[in-house]
């Protein structure tokens, strides 16, 4: 049924009432009450948590806790969380990993952690004279949050950069101050728009203080952090003699190599094709950000601008074969944190963080953006030789069996007689007709 009135208040409702109300609009209330029932943690103090994390909670909503062992990064195996509905996806970070870790493993490095913030904002009044004021600026608005940066910057971060930059494409008396962070092993969100909201209070009190010798007048527009951080990247990269690469799919490995290079070129120059190589990056980064408590939709964001930072979305990896050796590589921004956030107050956030041994953020920036290449290796590898769905379907398997309604005997004979055959809906569902014929 369909409610067609509006709900005041609906967030001072009980947790019982936004469910009833909730439950109207489906066709079984009491049976949508009952799946909603169901998912409750049965540990009351842990629902209490879960539930505060978000606003009109209803119930929780479980995705599967996986982990890919066998993760070899600069020398130190980890085994890393997962989160991700997808079965392939951890199956192929498992493979690749495997297959990497006899091949000298993945050397990761972290080429900046710094973040950025802007305070946007119209001045009407002579540009050259608020250019000039940057250095007095600067100085005032630093000195205004020194209370609110002192804990950031004993664990060594705090605002590391001030920029003026005019924005004449949004209006010819729009700019932006371009303020860097640096927020240690915090991911740092909610320090980075406190001191923004604060400079513009600050810039409010220079320029009333200025009104005389301005020429114009100053309106804050907004203050808010950016998701897109050029300047806090990670880059992954495996390599290995081209004889160590092995028969792959049929292929030797100078054939391997060359279609495996040839199709991350693709990759690069065909914006269709780069959107489904760099969702398959995504699966394994996403699944280790959900994993530790990060914020998944920020990293996405960046990762996709970063894609088309030359004007054109491409391809966030690269591939090469040179001088005899097979070379693939990954570069992205991947701003997270281990401290604060649902890092440390979500249960499994925090086993994740302990099963990777409480990593720093630049760790766990090494550790994702692994698990994004491990995930792209192992895709483009499918791609080039046996074809995608193969491997995808054989682990889709199981779920095509709950959706027929597949009893425990009828899905253990279904997995014996597909281990080696082609998979796809209609198939299981002959064979499961076949099946109960003879019984």
């Amino acid at each position: 049924m369909s409610e067609n009135r509006l709900i005041q208040g609906f967030s001072k409702l009980t947790s019982n009432e936004k469910r009833g109300l909730a439950a109207r609009l489906t066709k079984d209330p009491q049976a949508s009450l009952r799946i909603m029932a169901s998912f409750f943690h049965p540990e009351q103090e842990v629902h209490k948590v879960l539930s505060s994390f978000s606003e009109n909670t209803l119930t929780n909503y479980p995705l599967p806790y996986s982990v890919a062992p066998n993760f070899l990064i600069n020398g130190r195996l980890y085994m890393v969380p997962m989160v991700i509905e997808e079965s392939s996806v951890v199956a192929a970070a498992s493979a690749a990993a495997r297959f990497w870790a006899s091949r000298g493993g993945f050397r990761a490095r972290v080429n900046g952690t710094e973040k950025t913030g802007q305070l946007h904002f119209r001045f009407t009044g002579d540009a050259g004279w608020l250019e000039n004021q940057m250095p007095r600026l600067d100085k005032e608005l630093r000195q205004r949050t020194v209370e609110m940066s002192a804990n950031m910057v004993k664990r060594g971060g705090g605002i590391t950069s001030l920029q003026l930059r005019p924005l004449p494409e949004a209006g010819a008396d729009c700019y932006q101050l371009l303020v860097g962070f640096e927020t240690a092993d915090a991911m740092g969100a909610n320090f980075i728009n406190s001191v923004l909201e604060e400079f513009a209070a600050g810039m409010r009190d220079f320029f009333d203080a200025h009104a005389d010798e301005s020429g114009g007048a100053y309106e804050t527009l907004m203050a808010i952090l950016s998701n897109y951080t050029p300047g806090c990247t990670v880059s992954v990269e495996v390599s290995c003699p081209l004889e160590q690469l092995g028969v792959t799919g049929g292929l030797e490995a100078p054939e391997f190599a060359r279609r495996f290079e040839r199709a991350v070129r693709i990759a690069t120059e065909d914006p269709y094709r780069a959107t489904t190589h760099n969702k398959g990056i995504m699966n394994g980064v996403d699944a280790v950000v959900l994993a530790t408590g990060n914020d998944f939709r920020a990293v996405e964001a960046a990762a996709h601008a970063h894609a088309c930072r030359s004007g054109q979305y491409r391809s966030l990896s690269r591939a090469s074969v040179e001088a005899g050796r097979f070379s693939f590589s990954l570069e992205m921004p991947l701003a997270l944190g281990t401290l604060g956030g649902l890092t440390r107050l979500h249960p499994l956030a925090d086993l994740s963080l302990e099963i990777l041994g409480r990593p720093g953020a630049r760790d766990l920036m090494m550790i994702a953006g692994a698990a994004g290449l491990a995930n792209n290796f192992a895709a483009v590898r499918s791609l080039v030789t046996t074809g995608i769905q193969a491997g995808h379907m054989r682990m889709h398997l199981p779920n095509i069996l709950l959706q027929l309604g597949a009893t425990p005997g009828e899905q253990e004979a279904a997995l014996g007689w597909f281990r080696d055959k082609k998979t796809s809906h209609q198939a299981v569902s002959d064979y499961l007709k076949t099946l109960r014929n003879k019984t």
